[in-house]
């Protein structure tokens, strides 16, 4: 798989069906390595090891309603009371970045409502603050590190 910019982790790989797969700490089983999972292991990894956020906060590809619709999350922190701290997208490294991004998982938080935003295809990434007073976002330089309120 392609060197993405985070740094370096140390993963478990099996051959399942003549695919490779990759140990999901947090659903705890092994999941076909895609370049988009690939990208959102090493995300969950930045985040708890980086950031600390607690895996126990960590909720990875549950789906959810939006309009009637059903989409799916990639990666959501939530708070120790349950409100959600982080969303974050996670696209292949081969996809750009665009405004359409941006657009789908600010429509993803119309209904989830969190402080922070990410988007990343694991060669870029890209934070954000939500003002809901304003109704935008602020962009920043790095996502907050986990501290317990």
């Amino acid at each position: 798989m392609q060197k993405l910019n985070f740094p370096s982790y140390s993963f478990r790989f099996k051959n399942s069906q003549n695919k490779i797969a990759v140990f999901d700490d947090l659903r705890k089983k092994f999941i076909i390595l895609t370049p988009e999972e690939w990208v959102r292991q090493h995300c969950v990894k930045y985040l708890h090891s980086e950031k600390n956020y607690p895996l126990s906060l960590i909720n990875v590809e549950k789906q959810l309603k939006i309009a009637g619709l059903t989409k799916r999350y990639d990666v959501v922190i939530f708070e120790p009371d349950g409100n959600i701290q982080l969303i974050v997208e996670c696209k292949a490294p081969s996809v750009k970045i665009t405004q359409e991004t941006f657009d789908q998982i600010a429509r993803y938080n119309l209904s989830l409502k969190a402080n922070y935003l990410m988007v990343t295809n694991g060669l870029e990434h890209f934070f954000c603050q939500m003002d809901y007073e304003n109704e935008n976002y602020v962009f920043l330089k790095e996502i907050p590190t986990y501290s317990r309120s």
